[in-house]
């Protein structure tokens, strides 16, 4: 069963918000359910995230002040919205499911998160809408667990997930790999396990001859027992904040290599969705819905 994490905190605190089409968050599930690639009891709504989960990647003092509404106005500043209760209470559901998605995917194989991909946040910081990093937050907690030992993070945002590669720079147990496009947002990079810059305007064919060249060989040499799949849509030429030249069937194709190969090789893997800002709203519930009905297919 294809098991998706949801909650109505992911809608709410950012209705106010005009500047990017977050109502992709309300309109996706009901696509999903509309088009039967899924049923209502394939979503579940994450608790909140424990601080004990939280601080295994995320500081202490940082994570206080979160919570607490107290984070400096230069971090605040950092995060793209006003800061809310409201706001860290979706922003710790968020990271809660992508924890649970991880135990589902242990099960089935593939769990996703309809919200995640909160790859700007640093251990110590927030940045561009991120606050805690979900996926970092849940590979960290695998690694404590002992649920897994070795764990890639495949980023394929159109930006570089500076956060992630920072938290994971030191650790011989998380590989991270980066493909993003090189003169967008971060403009000053992390160093990543593995990164990709594309240039401005990047075909299909381009990006996923890239994909296909480098990704089962970084899986073969590493051999990770858990993957992590960041699946933005804001690759697409459209996009607002994108500027690369993928279409929404070259989108499908990525999505359908990456879960394939982690099928194939039985390694579960644990999806959230990232950026996706197209002017047309259509195309990126369109697209979004793709990385789904794909997951269906192929595990289900």
């Amino acid at each position: 069963m294809l098991k998706i994490a949801f909650d109505k905190t992911y809608v709410h605190p950012l209705k106010k918000n005009h500047r990017f089409p977050m109502i992709k968050y309300e309109l996706l599930p009901e696509q999903l359910v509309r088009k039967n690639i899924c049923a209502e009891h394939s979503f579940f709504s994450p608790a909140l995230i424990s601080k004990k989960d939280a601080i295994l990647t995320h500081g202490e003092t940082y994570y206080d002040q979160l919570v607490g509404l107290t984070l400096s106005k230069s971090d605040q500043r950092q995060i793209g919205f006003p800061l809310s209760e409201a706001l860290v209470h979706r922003e710790r559901t968020i990271a809660q499911g992508s924890i649970q998605n991880t135990l589902f995917s242990l099960e089935y194989g593939i769990s996703m998160n309809i919200a995640g991909g909160t790859h700007h946040a640093f251990k110590d910081q927030p940045g561009a809408f991120c606050m805690l990093n979900d996926q970092a937050v849940a590979a960290n907690y695998l690694i404590e667990n002992k649920l897994a030992q070795r764990v890639m993070i495949v980023d394929l945002d159109v930006h570089q997930g500076n956060g992630t590669a920072s938290i994971f720079e030191n650790n011989l147990s998380v590989f991270t790999l980066s493909f993003h496009g090189q003169k967008n947002y971060p403009f000053r990079k992390q160093k990543s396990d593995f990164d990709v810059g594309l240039e401005d305007g990047t075909t299909d064919a381009v990006y996923l001859r890239e994909l296909k060249n480098k990704l089962p060989k970084l899986v073969d040499r590493f051999e990770p027992d858990f993957i992590f799949y960041l699946a933005g849509v804001d690759v697409l030429k459209n996009d607002k904040l994108g500027r690369l030249g993928m279409t929404i069937e070259g989108c499908k194709q990525r999505d359908r290599f990456v879960l394939e190969l982690c099928k194939r090789n039985q390694i579960p893997v644990q999806v959230s969705m990232g950026g996706g800002y197209s002017m047309h709203l259509k195309e990126i519930i369109d697209a979004h819905s793709n990385t789904f009905e794909v997951a269906q297919e192929l595990f289900f």
